[in-house]
């Protein structure tokens, strides 16, 4: 029996219908297996470790009952909640690791209808990919948050802000840093580039780990009016 939710499933055969077989690997991403369809072979896929139903309406952060959790009762942060599918651990790491770094951009379209299936309910009335700073950009290629905000905006028909928040600085990788040290180093990081008074948004990224750089990016938001800030991510990293 797979143990991929319903919302899941549905968000893949929905994907194997509608998606172009040339933008999908031919094989199974993680094991190599032929004719993955359309890129986790079913043993993949049903091994892509879920995140517990009960989390943190905030920050999906697992807790007893699905009550908030207490770091976000303590210091709230400025995005007001999380949807999000698996937890960041093996297999679900090769799989972001394949997309970022192996520039296998199919992955990020099945990851994006995965994550609508679930976010079906989420807020936001526009969909903002969590932006590269341009160097970044131009290093790597593509943003894999646009790429996966791409097809979540498309399942759901909510429209793309690609260039509503820009990333002004340049600050460096995240994971190599302390926790203590990462919301003071993605600080006024990213910029808006107009007024969003009232508007209610969807932050969407690939992978939340401490929250910092997506707290900072819906702090921008709201410090331009925004009423709301929902996230959408793909995996959590977990606190233990």
């Amino acid at each position: 029996m797979s143990i991929l939710p319903q919302a899941v499933k549905l968000a893949l055969i929905r994907l194997r219908r509608l998606r172009p077989a040339a933008l999908l690997p031919a094989s199974c991403v993680l094991c190599g297996a032929d004719g993955a369809a359309p890129v986790l072979c079913p043993g993949c896929a049903a091994d892509l470790p879920l995140l517990p139903a009960a989390r943190c309406p905030q920050c999906a952060e697992p807790t007893t009952h699905g009550e908030r959790c207490g770091r976000c009762l303590a210091v709230p942060p400025h995005f007001d909640t999380t949807t999000a599918i698996f937890r960041y651990d093996f297999p679900l790491d090769r799989l972001v690791h394949a997309l970022k770094y192996g520039h296998q951009l199919g992955i990020a379209a099945w990851l994006g209808d995965c994550l609508a299936g679930a976010a079906t309910d989420s807020p936001g009335e526009v969909v903002v990919p969590l932006p590269l700073h341009p160097a970044r950009l131009r290093s790597r290629g593509f943003n894999q948050s646009a790429e996966i905000a791409r097809s979540l905006a498309a399942r759901l028909g909510r429209p793309v802000a690609y260039d509503l928040l820009q990333r002004r600085r340049d600050t460096g990788p995240q994971a190599a840093l302390p926790l203590k040290e990462r919301a003071a180093n993605v600080r006024r990081a990213f910029e808006c580039s107009r007024d969003a008074a009232g508007a209610s948004f969807l932050l969407v990224d690939d992978v939340m780990t401490s929250g910092a750089t997506l707290d900072e990016a819906a702090r921008t938001l709201k410090l331009h009016g925004a009423r709301t800030v929902g996230v959408a991510v793909v995996a959590r990293a977990l606190r233990n």
